[in-house]
């Protein structure tokens, strides 16, 4: 088993700034790929980023360029830096640890972007 825990959401103007940290901690298997997926009220959970063991990463094509996604693999963290929030980020922001073969997500943390 593995804890997945995320912090650093709120509620924020269009325009500013926040970052999202998620801690991950449990099981004897080396962490490999972890990331971050965001569900709007009333649709389904969808990729925002992704970053490997390595550091590639990937991101969702309305996050790049505002967003940067970041590890410590000695902490087993994975920080969320987004700028230049919109409204249409607002939703309930998860992490995602993979560990081994088995995939382990936070409670989530609410973002809430106004217009």
């Amino acid at each position: 088993q593995a804890q997945v825990v995320e912090s650093g959401g709120g509620f924020v103007q269009a325009g500013g700034s926040l970052t999202l940290s998620c801690a991950a901690s449990g099981s004897r298997f080396s962490i490999n790929a972890m990331g971050w997926y965001r569900q709007a009220p009333g649709k389904q959970r969808d990729l925002v980023a992704t970053i490997t063991s390595g550091g590639k990463t990937n991101y969702a094509d309305s996050a790049k360029g505002r967003f940067t996604i970041s590890r410590d693999n000695a902490e087993n963290t994975v920080s969320l830096q987004m700028n230049s929030l919109k409204p249409e980020d607002t939703g309930v922001y998860y992490c995602k640890v993979e560990k081994g073969s088995k995939d382990y997500w936070g409670q989530g943390t609410q973002v809430t972007v106004s217009s």
